[in-house]
């Protein structure tokens, strides 16, 4: 059941890779091939210091185990200490440009080895702009919404859950969609939909990169890009149930926290300018309908 899934999560990260080596246009990605003593695959790729890629990590992986980690059973106790396989592919970008947004997307299948095998998928993606244009917006939540179709509400709904920092009590960026724990309409339907999401993901980031790519730039606007950073870096170490796991589950930590940002700040009690860019940022940072007239 597992095979079909991890052939095209690695066929999914060719393409993804070698779309952004294109966007960039000078630096290429790492490509490492790791096989863990329990079986399967560990196959991280790295683009750094590009023209216009700062950082991007595209990662695949294939585990096996004996038990599920804690971070995979929060949801499903009953699951614990079961023998399992899980597959996946995570990626994260954070450009060179403070007006392209960073992105994030993540796919996952796991199976758990029991008398009634348990299997279910996860994953989608999220947008994190720190200077958003109402038009890539809307083209990110309009190319979501023709992957998922009826599901899109419901997926947004929780992407706005998911993502978001309590303790700042805002979203992380514009949302997108995600969803847990999917088998809906049993396994091919439910793989069909997790390729749709798949294959949507450039569909929604290319263009948004391309038309922002080569604005031009202050270094206040980057100061606050490093800022903003700084908001992605506490998601992923404070809350982020995919960092969590790589730890639990033993992957090597260079993969695990692969996500980061290069470069990063935290200014003590930042106040952006009243009228500013910047302190328009913080009307994106809560749910809303971004499709309502389309």
């Amino acid at each position: 059941m597992i095979e079909p899934v991890v052939d095209y999560f690695l066929a999914l990260q060719e393409k993804i890779c070698a779309t952004l080596e294109g966007l960039d246009q000078r630096a290429t990605f790492s490509l490492e091939q790791i096989k863990p003593p329990t079986g399967g695959l560990s196959q991280p790729r790295v683009l750094a210091n590009g023209q216009h890629i700062e950082k991007a990590a595209v990662q695949f992986t294939h585990s096996k185990g004996s038990a599920l980690p804690p971070a995979a059973t929060e949801r499903n106790p009953h699951l614990a200490g079961s023998a399992f396989q899980a597959t996946a592919i995570s990626l994260i970008v954070h450009p060179c440009n403070p007006h392209v947004p960073i992105t994030h997307m993540n796919l996952r299948f796991f199976f758990v080895e029991a008398d009634e095998p348990v299997w279910y998928f996860g994953g989608g993606y999220d947008l994190t702009p720190c200077y958003p244009v109402d038009e890539d917006v809307v083209l990110w939540h309009q190319t979501a919404r023709d992957a998922v179709g009826d599901q899109y509400q419901s997926f947004k709904e929780t992407c706005d859950e998911y993502f978001f920092l309590g303790h700042r009590n805002e979203t992380r960026g514009v949302g997108g969609i995600f969803f847990d724990d999917w088998t809906e309409g049993g396994f091919d339907a439910s793989f069909a939909l997790v390729k749709r999401v798949g294959d949507s993901f450039l569909a929604a980031y290319q263009p948004i990169f391309e038309r922002r790519m080569k604005t031009q730039f202050s270094e206040a606007e980057r100061d606050f890009q490093l800022y903003r950073r700084g908001r992605y870096a506490e998601f992923n170490l404070a809350i982020d149930r995919g960092t969590k796991y790589g730890m639990q589950s033993g992957r090597r930590i260079e993969s695990v926290l692969a996500s980061l940002p290069p470069l990063v700040k935290w200014v003590y009690d930042y106040q952006a300018e009243p009228g500013s860019r910047e302190a328009a940022l913080t009307d994106y940072l809560k749910p809303r309908n971004w499709l309502k007239n389309n």
